[in-house]
């Protein structure tokens, strides 16, 4: 069964969204469609990126993922097939695609452009999508090309005395995910006792569950991807705490 994914900034109050669809169908009846979000900021690649790579590998392999955020991008911006961790990847070569894998990828190529385009996840992508979901090869449908353009997601800096994150997204209930991984945790754990600092803040636990705390209190929770995820149990964190995309997580430990 092929899935072609559709991620975008366009909203869900529009025509956008259906029309899209409405061209893959009609270029592949038989595929099967999935929204992982139309709600992503407006042209913002640091939030589409972060849920594309949240969630592809979830997809089976060979999926197709159309990536419409930020896809008029820039006037020499090209179009984009990917394929990479063995699933396809179409949309604009403005960075999003070098944040959500650090692999090589397995293949790219450009994508023809033919006038001006002011509809590109329709005009472009859509078929690109439906062509490689219908078992056609990348290099069916573009040129080929060595490389696209990467952009470096925030770093964690860790030692034996401290790791030191941020902030990397907001979600929708306030939570704040940080960039600070479960494995360097524990590595670097191993039975110390630590403190967590952010914003004027400082904890000396890690929950194993939201509902650990009272409501209104504060818990810190490894995610299910694995990420240090910081919330006001039944509230806003980033409200009530102060903290945004980029603020400071340091993770001490004790001597």
């Amino acid at each position: 069964m092929a899935i072609i994914t559709l991620l975008t900034d366009s909203g869900d109050s529009d025509h956008y969204a259906g029309a899209i669809k409405a061209r893959i169908i009609s270029m592949n009846p038989g595929v099967t469609v999935v929204d992982i979000s139309h709600r992503i900021m407006p042209c913002d690649i640091a939030h589409g990126a972060y849920v594309l790579k949240s969630v592809f590998r979830d997809f089976p392999k060979g999926t197709v993922h159309l990536v419409g955020v930020d896809s008029t991008g820039n006037r020499d911006d090209q179009y984009l097939a990917i394929q990479l961790e063995d699933h396809f990847f179409v949309g604009v070569d403005n960075g999003l695609f070098g944040l959500i894998s650090d692999q090589v990828h397995q293949q790219a190529v450009q994508l023809p452009k033919t006038g001006e385009v002011t509809f590109p996840e329709k005009d472009i992508l859509a078929p690109a999508a439906a062509r490689i979901a219908n078992g056609e090869t990348l290099s069916a449908i573009g040129a080929p090309v060595e490389a696209y353009r990467k952009m470096l997601n925030r770093q964690v800096k860790a030692t034996r005395k401290i790791i030191a994150g941020h902030v990397v997204r907001v979600d929708n209930y306030g939570n704040l995910i940080t960039n600070i991984s479960k494995v360097d945790f524990d590595i670097l754990t191993k039975g110390r006792n630590y403190t967590v600092q952010f914003g004027g803040e400082k904890f000396r636990r890690v929950h194993t569950n939201y509902f650990q705390t009272e409501q209104g209190d504060c818990f810190l929770i490894f995610n299910s991807l694995g990420f240090l995820e910081i919330g006001i149990f039944k509230g806003n964190a980033s409200e009530l705490l102060g903290l945004q995309y980029d603020s400071p997580v340091n993770i001490t430990f004790d001597e």
